[in-house]
């Protein structure tokens, strides 16, 4: 007897359907024999007792009998446990205990606990996704994933707790009624909902040019690095970074939810990321954690950043090929990871915000403390941080140290909310100029690529939107020779001065918006020429 059931497996962050083949032979044993192919994994394999004690303790039994289990297309690995589910419905199905036997219409995924109830598995979203892009209508998943699978829309969600539930499920649908309704989600409202975060700039006294620095990074998703010495306030404002951020667009929660379903991150009952995610990871973190990595390969910290923030304190104290690998996402906005097995590609589209020291001690160019450190040392630390890596870097900023009147002072800082308005006013900007950009691929045909901030322009958006007053043309020839500035500098200048424009709602880039964005680029020749 053959019995057919759907599941789907994730690869990088997109899901493929894979069809779950049940077969019994009618040779009576001693005992059943459970045969696993289609290149299972060990979880996979294992699969066997859990699917065998569920069904016993959902009060069926199994004939002592050869079931043979075949996920097909053989040629991909199979892993995870959330073939457990359509495993157990197939051997159901297969012995006549559904009133249904067709069922190419439903998708099923989830893990079997050993009393028949469903648990939650990881990438469930891209699995949604999956199942409304090949046409089929019901998605039958574990109640904890609900929400997150509901946010797809064309895609009826049926949240199962037990093996039982989801038989009473199918045999409803045989009778042309599923008996229970799906899921509802308006992913809209969630995306709307008010935002709250536990860190506002009015608690920061001082640093208004670290401030205004942050202002513009945030305006334009560009990558700023702050150096200073211990106590100035690095760490307190790159936290309150993420308040002054623009809210997710719909696309960029979509992508961003799929990364975080794939990891085990992502919250059951959030269903969607609805905030701009804010990774920190520490400084003892290896490679493979930051980029991604595994057997088969899962996103790393760069990954889980996507169109969110990525924060590095005490950068120097990062290995150096742990900071060697962000040379690629920094630049492309993907991670592209390869192994003998299969080798995927996850996107990496982060804002990079990262602080560091001036010297071993902390107190290099100090007004109050003398620095300890001789010239090589302080050589040897700075240059922890190669010069290609610093290039990729937008704004460099000096955060000293606050002085004692501007701690004490009774004048309160200006918060969170007012910097907000104006970096979401120089969002629309972006919005509306990059809303129907079209750009021609390499066989003459236009496609449309989605840009959302100023950081993410390509060259040939950067000559037709970065268009400079002839004194601001002739300030930056200017500091490109005297400053020996690269090819990369040049193009990230002008994207930053394109910001800055944004945040005084000019039309040209002027020669007050060049200056400022060419000071953003001058400290670094300061500590490492």
């Amino acid at each position: 007897m053959l019995f057919k059931a759907r599941s789907a497996a994730v690869y990088g962050i997109d899901a493929h359907l894979i069809d779950v083949e049940i077969d019994f032979s009618q040779i009576k044993l001693d005992k059943e024999i459970f045969s696993t192919v289609g290149l299972p994994d060990a979880a996979v394999r294992e699969s066997r007792d859990r699917v065998r004690s569920a069904i016993k303790n959902s009060g069926f039994e199994i004939p002592p009998t050869r079931i043979t289990i075949n996920l097909a297309p053989a040629d991909l690995k199979k892993e995870g446990s959330g073939f457990d589910l359509p495993i157990a419905i197939g051997i159901l199905g297969a012995y006549g205990a559904l009133a249904i036997s067709d069922l190419s219409d439903f998708l099923l995924v989830g893990e079997l606990g050993l009393d028949g109830t469903v648990r939650a598995v990881p990438g469930m979203l891209p699995i949604a996704v999956a199942a409304r892009a090949n046409g089929i209508r019901n998605l039958i998943v574990p109640a904890s994933n609900a929400r997150e699978a509901a946010v797809v829309e064309g895609v009826n969600v049926y949240a199962v707790k037990t093996l039982l539930e989801v038989r009473e499920l199918l045999n409803a649908s045989a009778n042309g009624a599923a008996g229970v309704s799906p899921l509802q989600m308006q992913a809209s409202a969630l995306l709307e909902e008010t935002q709250h975060f536990p860190f506002d700039f009015k608690d920061v006294r001082g640093q208004h040019v670290a401030k205004r620095a942050l202002e513009v990074a945030a305006a334009g998703g560009h990558n700023i690095l702050m150096i200073g010495p211990p106590g100035s306030g690095k760490t307190m404002l790159a936290k309150r970074l993420p308040s002054i951020l623009a809210p997710l667009k719909f696309e960029e929660a979509l992508e961003t939810t799929k990364i975080h379903s794939v990891a085990g991150v992502l919250d059951g009952e959030q269903g969607l990321v609805a905030h701009r995610p804010f990774r920190s990871p520490h400084h003892t973190i290896s490679d493979a954690g930051l980029i991604g990595g595994g057997m088969v390969p899962r996103p790393g910290e760069v990954s889980l950043a996507h169109n969110g923030l990525l924060f590095l304190d005490e950068l120097p104290e990062f290995p150096r090929n742990v900071l060697e690998v962000l040379r690629q996402p920094l630049e492309d906005g993907t991670v592209t990871i390869s192994r003998a097995a299969m080798s995927l590609s996850f996107p990496a589209r982060f804002m990079l915000a990262a602080a560091m020291n001036p010297c071993p001690c902390g107190y290099f160019n100090d007004r109050r403390r003398e620095c300890m450190c001789t010239p090589p040392m302080i050589q040897r630390y700075v240059s922890k941080v190669s010069g290609p890596l610093l290039d990729r870097i937008d704004i460099h900023i000096e955060v000293p140290a606050v002085e004692y009147k501007e701690l004490r002072g009774g004048a309160a800082a200006e918060g969170s909310t007012e910097i907000r308005e104006r970096v979401l006013a120089a969002r629309q900007r972006q919005h509306d100029r990059f809303g129907e950009v079209e750009l021609k691929n390499g066989a003459g045909k236009s496609k449309v690529r989605r840009v959302f901030s100023n950081a993410q322009m390509t060259t040939q958006q950067i000559r037709t939107f970065c268009v400079l007053e002839p004194e601001a043309e002739r300030m930056l020839e200017r500091a490109m020779q005297q400053q020996g500035l690269s090819a990369r500098a040049h193009d990230r200048i002008l994207k930053v001065a394109r910001t800055v424009a944004d945040l005084d709602g000019a039309g040209n880039v002027g020669t007050k918006h060049i200056a400022e964005a060419i000071q953003y680029r001058t400290l670094d020749r300061g500590y490492w020429s």
